[in-house]
């Protein structure tokens, strides 16, 4: 091999590892000291959500198969929307449940995800809110097909029939997973905790509405959306715990990205 092929081959191998370089610090790498006390107590955090949507959730679907506890609040919930109903309320209602539903929020999704991962020095958590999405779809699926719960009666539907099951809600599934998923990824990088308290707040309310929505048109029973929040607690829970295992560095621990290099403090 000559010394010009040589160069070129050398130069072309180093291309390649620097686009590697990039992807890898661009799409994987994205870590930040911590204190110790802090790192725990995020991984605390993520168990006890855990387990409190393993148990809600345990708790939602026993009520469901054997019709009674959770589920005996069912009927009275719904026959109290029936009577709220009115063509103001119906309408409001409707645009909710277009905008958590399976059209728009995905559309919404894509629109987040590929502008905070162009804006952001790191794509780690814009990735990580679609992985969270995308898992929350998965396991409702598969949930669905299982338990294979019936929807409320089809003449109290007001926006079409949906012959579909109803346990999980979908849609709360989906409007839990954005709006809390995403205050966490947040706010999990500010110490502004006033911030990250009324970011969980409007996560709540966002959430509080996109199950009023499902219940007051006639297409989910109060324990479906019970069903969904334990589940997106769960996946909140794992998605805490995946980013703290991958990010949270306490001093003394070795940073491994070039660019989170830059975000952390000298020695």
């Amino acid at each position: 091999m000559t010394v010009g092929q040589h160069e070129s081959s050398g130069s072309g191998t180093g291309k390649h590892v620097g686009k590697w370089r990039y992807f890898h610090d661009k799409f994987v790498v994205e870590e930040r000291y911590l204190d110790p006390a802090d790192r725990r107590g995020l991984y605390r955090a993520s168990v006890i959500l855990v387990v409190a949507g393993v148990a809600l959730f345990a708790a939602t679907l026993i009520s469901v198969l054997q019709a009674d506890g959770l589920s005996a609040a069912d009927g009275p919930v719904r026959d109290w929307l029936l009577g709220l109903r009115s063509n103001t309320l119906t309408a409001i209602m409707i645009f909710l449940a277009v905008v958590f539903g399976p059209i728009a929020l995905p559309i919404i999704l894509l629109v987040v995800v590929v502008a905070w991962g162009f804006a952001a020095k790191h794509a780690w958590r814009p990735i990580l809110l679609a992985s969270a999405m995308l898992t929350g779809v998965i396991i409702s699926q598969i949930i669905l097909q299982i338990v294979r719960r019936s929807r409320p009666p089809v003449d109290q539907m007001l926006f079409g029939i949906d012959h579909t099951f109803s346990f999980p809600s979908g849609h709360v599934l989906g409007a839990c997973d954005f709006l809390l998923v995403g205050a966490f990824l947040i706010f999990s990088r500010r110490k502004n905790t006033r911030a990250a308290v009324w970011g969980f707040v409007g996560a709540g309310f966002g959430i509080f509405l996109a199950a009023l929505s499902r219940l007051y048109l006639g297409y989910h029973w109060l324990s479906d959306a019970l069903a969904s929040v334990s589940l997106s607690l769960i996946i909140l829970g794992g998605v805490i715990a995946v980013d703290t295992w991958r990010t949270a560095r306490v001093p003394g621990e070795r940073i491994t990205g070039e660019l989170s290099k830059a975000e952390t403090p000298r020695d």
